[in-house]
């Protein structure tokens, strides 16, 4: 079972002297629309008011330009800790600012089982496992690049790609946005997940990222990863939440 996660806009920064030119991310079938959607991201960056603006940046988040231009020979870290937020704070177990888990990360245990099990769609580098060395970066799904469409190239991309993972189904967490960038074609089993409160029986909307988190990190924390839909019903009752199957998608109440 697979476990596929969205980006964050928020991301850790530094990482390990390797910069992304001297690693090769998987799914090298998607190398040739990374290159394209990095062009177009640098050549915006180069006209910094026009990225400004095309980024949504902030007059404190000017510096998120400069990040862009220096993606080539940046310091890297593991995907899954260089994106942080609500979700990935969930994964990695993290409370709130100046309580003791405040800098939680997931245990090397948790992280070897991740390497198998959790991918993340970037809207720069595609779909990469969660142990890929990637450097710090600014764009996001929605983002219009000139000249390209972050739709048109990552769709066709991705699509031999989804046909040849293994270890399936996949578990899809992203939101609606980086679905719409690569969907998952039809015969490739899938599962998109939506979030509930348990109490009301609403959808969440900014809360269903940590619930989703919840689940990851539920699913890490088990030393025999789940291989059906219904063994992944009995790791997440145990941790306090429920999940319910409804014409290939699944219901997460929490």
């Amino acid at each position: 079972m697979l476990f596929l996660l969205p980006p964050s806009e928020t991301k850790e920064v530094g990482g390990s002297p390797l910069s992304i030119s001297q690693v090769a991310l998987t799914f090298g079938g998607l190398n040739p629309a990374r290159d394209a959607v990095y062009e177009a991201l640098r050549a915006l960056c180069q006209q910094p008011e026009e990225a400004a603006k095309a980024l949504k940046l902030g007059k404190k988040q000017l510096d998120q330009i400069e990040v862009n231009l220096a993606v080539q020979d940046a310091p890297t870290m593991p995907a899954i800790y260089r994106y942080n937020g609500t979700l990935y704070d969930a994964i990695h177990g993290r409370g709130l600012k100046g309580t003791p888990t405040e800098h939680n990360q997931i245990t090397k245990a948790m992280f070897e089982r991740a390497k198998d099990t959790v991918l993340i769609q970037s809207a720069l580098f595609g779909l990469i496992p969660a142990d890929n060395l990637i450097p710090n970066y600014r764009l996001s799904g929605t983002t219009n690049l000139p000249g390209i469409s972050l739709r048109d190239i990552w769709t066709p991309a991705h699509e031999p790609i989804w046909k040849r993972l293994e270890n399936g189904p996949i578990i899809d967490l992203r939101s609606k946005a980086y679905v719409e960038l690569a969907p998952i074609p039809s015969d490739v089993e899938h599962y998109w997940v939506e979030v509930f409160d348990a109490n009301s029986g609403r959808a969440l909307n900014h809360f269903n990222k940590k619930g989703k988190g919840q689940l990851v990190n539920a699913v890490l924390s088990e030393i025999n990863p789940p291989k059906t839909i219904g063994d992944l019903s009995k790791i997440v009752k145990s941790n306090a939440l429920r999940l319910e199957e409804s014409k290939g998608e699944l219901k997460l109440f929490v």
